[in-house]
């Protein structure tokens, strides 16, 4: 069966499309999809429940769209149509894992805040945030949108996108399923986020612990001072002050940190093509 032209004459004397084609390339178009639509649903930055669910699928599917006939050349056929709910849960997976991984690693800014807010009593002065449902300290929502600006100007958006667009060079679909490589991935980010947390917090609180050390000599040797009354504002002060002239150095910690999540990202891939 195929598809007749009469509308436009110049076009008359090309072959038409048969139609169980066009719902084999509907097919493979939508297996190709899944594993960038999987890490743009799971990403830090495009993952954000600030982002409509509806603008997130149109914007995977633009972008499969024009990767499609990349993906094809490269060896997409018919063949993965003969498992596809199998190829289907191993393409989501991939891109589910990737995208996790990402925020694990970029998690580091909010474990920071927290620590640093409990450490100052700013968690007193939390919000709810939108990306958990929960309360937030502010400092840690401040810490996460700096992350996601250093991200973004840096370009890691378009790194990250990039490399699952391009990752089925090295991992092709139905080639490959992952398996114990994703929990070697996962305890990888898990205490990378945590190295992470200490490098962007360290200059905050080691100065915050000499103010303390300070305070306490101070309340030693007067002891009719009231250390609420006189140690409180001292501390909010001094975290302020530390906060201010760190801001280079925790600027530095996170460009570090958004170039290990994305190499962390890219080994995975390797691991589950050559794992």
């Amino acid at each position: 069966m195929f598809i007749p032209l009469p509308f436009y004459a110049p076009l008359d004397g090309l072959p038409g499309l048969e139609l169980s084609s066009l719902i084999e390339y509907l097919f493979l178009f939508f297996v190709s999809s899944i594993r960038l639509t999987g890490f743009l649903l799971s990403s830090p930055f495009l993952g954000s429940r600030n982002v409509p669910l509806q603008a997130k699928i149109v914007f995977s599917m633009v972008l499969c769209f024009f990767n499609f006939g990349f993906i094809y050349q490269n060896g997409l056929d018919s063949s993965v149509l003969d498992n596809l709910i199998i190829i289907i849960i191993i393409e989501a997976i991939i891109g589910v894992a990737a995208g996790l991984s990402l925020t694990i690693w970029f998690s580091a800014a909010s474990m920071a805040g927290e620590k640093i807010a409990a450490a100052t009593g700013l968690g007193f002065s939390a919000l709810v945030d939108p990306e958990t449902g929960g309360q937030t300290p502010v400092l840690s929502i401040v810490l996460d949108l700096f992350l996601l600006t250093i991200f973004v100007s840096l370009n890691g958006h378009l790194l990250a996108i990039d490399f699952i667009m391009k990752s089925h060079e090295v991992l092709e679909i139905g080639s490959r399923s992952p398996g114990i490589q994703l929990i070697g991935i996962g305890i990888e980010a898990a205490g990378a986020m945590f190295y992470g947390a200490g490098l962007i917090m360290l200059p905050v609180v080691g100065g915050l612990m000499l103010s303390n050390v300070a305070i306490g000599v101070i309340t030693k040797s007067a002891p009719t001072l009231n250390l609420f009354s006189f140690g409180f504002p001292i501390t909010l002060l001094a975290t302020f002050i530390f906060l201010y002239f760190s801001a280079s150095a925790i600027g530095f910690a996170m460009s570090d940190l958004v170039e290990s999540a994305i190499i962390s990202m890219q080994d995975m891939i390797w691991g589950i093509n050559y794992g």
